[in-house]
């Protein structure tokens, strides 16, 4: 005979174990998988294990990473390893920057979502136009002031053989010379950079203007940021080296894909920006007609529609007087 208490059924957590799952445990799980593990292997062969390790690392001290999906992470992960370039942040091959991108929810509002984006660092441009075999030399640098010496328009010579001055960055430069002889100078000051970066990078927010970003050029601060606001120089660089590689330069198949994704991670012109605009119009019309009020009770701040007795109400005009009618003459009686 079976006692009651042995058929009562042991009540489950609401919500599960998957609630609870930690972000990093989501990440190795997806990393777990067989699929991800062979394009992973394909890529890096026996450096797999070392470059998912690494990953791991990078995801677990990184809070914006723990931030969007893991499998929106390892995608962009696989773009590193196709191009055999690590993703150690002190190493400044290649990075993974989280952007805020503007989504349209299905109610039709609006909401900012952490979205990781693959972008390469200066040096992995120098990396991946090394392995062509192509290039006698390639070099990008900063200018200080003093250093710039002639320019050449015509041939789009520029020597920087002036005396430095001080070390104040007053520019960057990118020059190579291919084994064929061929050989291009590329050269931006602080201030054309600036005004570049306020213009293609969809990480700026709006209220950074160039001014602010050319500050930065001669900037001490050190930080552990990435990105324009986060290490100014290493930006420059490495947009040295994009323009003109991309212009002039000799372009492999991995080179060529490199580009293609990185400047689409730089273009101004994507669905991203536009999106935030129509998501900051849209706050600014519910902004206008809602207001926040406490709920008397539940405590609770809510929102509800302007009263109509704030909003200005027409005077009532007076009607206008009418034109007084003139009064008929009367006829004298004859007498």
């Amino acid at each position: 005979m079976t006692n009651a208490s042995e058929q009562r059924q042991v009540p489950q957590p609401q919500g599960g174990a998957q609630a609870a799952r930690r972000p990093i445990d989501t990440l190795k799980q997806v990393l777990g998988a067989e699929s991800v593990q062979a394009q992973f292997r394909n890529a890096l062969g026996a450096h797999k294990d070392a470059f998912v390790a690494s990953l791991v690392d990078l995801f677990s001290g990184d809070r914006q990473l723990q931030e969007c999906k893991p499998a929106d992470v390892v995608a962009e992960a696989l773009r590193a390893a196709t191009l055999h370039l690590p993703l150690n942040k002190a190493l400044g091959f290649s990075y993974i920057v989280v952007f805020r991108n503007a989504t349209r929810r299905p109610d039709g509002s609006w909401a900012r979502v952490a979205t990781p984006t693959f972008m390469l660092g200066y040096k992995g441009y120098i990396q991946l136009a090394m392995r062509t075999g192509q290039y006698r030399t390639i070099n990008a640098d900063v200018v200080y002031e003093g250093e710039l010496g002639r320019v050449d328009k015509l041939s789009g010579a520029i020597a920087f053989d002036g005396e430095r001055l001080s070390d104040k960055i007053v520019g960057y430069f990118c020059h190579f010379e291919l084994l064929n002889g061929f050989s291009k100078t590329l050269y931006m000051t602080v201030e054309e950079m600036a005004r570049y970066a306020r213009r293609y990078s969809p990480s700026l927010g709006r209220d950074v203007t160039w001014e602010q970003l050319a500050q930065k050029a001669n900037d001490q601060t050190l930080t552990r940021a990435v990105g324009w606001t986060g290490n100014f120089n290493d930006m420059a660089i490495k947009t040295v080296l994009r323009r003109l590689l991309g212009k002039y330069g000799y372009l492999s198949v991995e080179m060529q894909t490199a580009l293609a994704k990185d400047i689409e991670a730089d273009d101004p012109m994507t669905v991203r920006d536009e999106a935030l605009r129509q998501m900051e119009e849209a706050q600014t019309v519910d902004e206008a007609r809602f207001e926040e009020v406490i709920d008397a009770e539940t405590g609770e701040v809510v929102e509800k529609p302007k009263a109509e007795a704030e909003q200005p109400q027409p005077q009532p005009q007076p009607a206008p007087a009418e034109p007084a009618q003139p009064k008929p003459r009367q006829r004298k009686r004859a007498e």
